[in-house]
């Protein structure tokens, strides 16, 4: 199986990544082939056993096959009944186990830490959750060697819990419209459809997304119910659809419907659908038998159907993970499409002319209140920034027809281009406009110096450090108190302040002329250093005087 230019570039960087961490991260866009780079690092590992973790039964039996197609290793499978042979004769090499499993009843005990080089962690997204930290633990702590590797489409969690708990580093990441860009995936386009009576303002956040309880609530009402399918039913025609629900009850309920329409047109699992009845509605959808699958958060990982024309989120989410994921079902291209294709262009022709030249998002657009739900342009923005993707989300609302979301992040990013040129002009025209101003005003300027007022020497400023920041506001308050100008106050650090307040606070238990008294004295050139009522009584003797200097003392006296 041959690789493509990312795939070895990431198995390189991986490689590359071992000299200085022992734990990396492995970030791949859903459709892009995950499973194929680890298993070929299976391959070119040549030391030690290899230990593959998932969470799921599909990504079990996928990760199985693939190891055995591309390395010609049958490898051991851990997972319920299914136990792998520890003899010396008959052991794996590779031995693929779900994370259920290694914790159910100590089986990972069986196992023994030093015989592994390296640990894999499918959907590495979870992994900071106990039951992965369990496994995790029990073979880096019986065996400081071994090496980690995650993989995942979603770095970022909802619930903020750090991936950086687990992993060194991110050895390579390849994003998903860098994987659009160049042909690998197929282009998304978005349709808004507005449903009045969807309201979410009402809804609190529960762990960084909306309350799954009230959510359901609010999707299971009748009228909603009627204004997703109705929709959905004119939008899709008969187009292969992957539907995401809010609840059991909503997805049996919008199955219902949608059958009601058109019988035998949709079928719906949850997480409690029997393994046997849910292998057959898989089957049942991937030939077509039935056009519509609802499912309620079963097939955001593992799930693979590359004829998937239309994703319907009938549940809004503020989750960018959840979002990504639930987009991702659809974006892979039809079987062979872009096989043997050198160029991004050549690629991008031939999904162009295939059966599923795009994948349609349908978003049932509501009252979102506060909540900053996510949206296809939050998941393609890219190096787009925040405004941009605004933008462009406001572009893609404005119609009910499908638009292109790479094309609306570039018309936001051009039409915010023209917004800055034309304000630039609009400055530079300001500018000139100045220019040609003249105004005759009256000014005066005041220099002050609050230290020379009670004739202290300033205190001389030091470098970096916490003496050299700003007084704080009780201290501002303080000083403003004695006297001190507030412009003063403020500008002062915080050493040059406390210094003055004490001095001040000397001078008023000694007898000495208030601040505002010593600021006076000086400036008619009178020594502060006299007593307060001294003070007084040569600024009443200066006032008498009409503000003038007064000289002597029967002068004084006599005013």
């Amino acid at each position: 199986m041959n690789l493509r230019p990312y795939q070895e570039k990431a198995i390189t960087h991986i490689n590359d990544g071992w000299n200085d961490n022992d734990a990396q991260l492995l970030v791949l866009p859903t459709g892009t082939g995950k499973t194929v780079v680890f298993v070929h690092l299976v391959d070119r590992e040549i030391s030690g056993r290899i230990l593959i973790l998932a969470h799921r039964e599909e990504l079990i039996w996928q990760a199985a096959a693939k190891v055995e197609v591309i390395t010609g290793t049958k490898p051991s499978i851990e997972m319920a009944d299914y136990r792998a042979d520890e003899g010396f004769f008959n052991r794996s090499k590779v031995v693929v186990s779900s994370v259920q499993t290694q914790n159910a009843s100590n089986r990972l005990l069986k196992f023994d830490p030093k015989q592994f080089s390296l640990v894999i962690i499918d959907e590495a997204h979870h992994a900071p959750a106990k039951s992965y930290r369990r496994i995790i633990d029990y073979y880096k702590q019986n065996n400081p060697n071994v090496k980690i590797l995650g993989v995942t489409a979603t770095p970022d969690r909802a619930d903020e819990k750090a991936l950086g708990m687990i992993f060194d580093s991110v050895a390579y990441e390849y994003k998903i419209h860098d994987a659009i860009a160049d042909g690998w995936l197929v282009p998304i386009v978005q349709r808004s459809v507005v449903v009045n009576s969807l309201d979410y303002s009402g809804i609190k956040t529960t762990a960084g997304d909306l309350n799954g309880k009230q959510l359901a609530a609010v999707m299971e009402y009748e009228k909603n119910l009627h204004g997703i399918a109705t929709p959905t039913l004119e939008i899709i025609g008969d187009r292969k659809t992957l539907v995401f629900a809010a609840s059991v009850a909503h997805a049996e309920r919008l199955c219902e419907i949608f059958n009601r329409h058109k019988f035998g047109s949709a079928e719906w699992v949850c997480g409690k659908t029997p393994k046997d009845s849910r292998r057959e509605t898989l089957r049942r959808f991937a030939e077509g038998k039935t056009r519509i699958l609802v499912n309620v958060g079963c097939f955001t990982e593992g799930f693979d159907e590359p004829t998937l024309e239309v994703i319907v989120l009938a549940r809004p989410t503020k989750s960018r993970a959840l979002f990504a994921q639930m987009v991702g079902r659809g974006t892979r291209t039809l079987p062979h499409v872009v096989d043997g294709l050198e160029t991004s262009e050549d690629r991008r022709t031939a999904i162009a002319d295939s059966g599923k030249p795009t994948l349609e998002v349908v978003d049932f657009v509501g009252n979102a209140g506060r909540h900053k739900l996510m949206h296809t342009a939050n998941l393609l923005g890219g190096t787009y920034s925040d405004e941009e993707i605004t933008v462009a989300r406001e572009i893609l609302s404005d119609t009910t027809q499908p638009k292109d979301v790479d094309e609306a992040l570039k018309q936001a990013r051009e039409e915010l281009e023209e917004k800055i040129k034309a304000a630039k002009q609009r400055e530079l025209d300001e500018q000139v406009r100045r220019k040609k101003l003249r105004a005759r005003v009256d000014w005066s300027s005041r220099t002050t110096d609050p230290f020379g007022a009670i004739g202290m020497k300033p205190v001389e400023r030091q470098g970096f450090g916490a003496s050299n920041r700003p007084c704080s506001d009780r201290l501002v308050a303080g000083l403003k108190r004695f006297g001190v100008d507030s412009a003063d106050a403020v500008s002062m650090t915080s050493s040059e302040g406390s210094a003055l307040i004490g001095r001040l606070i000397e001078r008023a238990k000694s007898g000495k002329a208030t601040y505002k008294q010593a600021k006076l004295l000086r400036r008619f050139g009178y020594s502060p250093d006299i007593s307060r009522d001294e003070a007084s009584k040569l600024i009443d003797a200066v006032a008498a005087n009409g503000w003038k200097r007064v000289d002597s003392k029967q002068n004084i006296e006599r005013f």
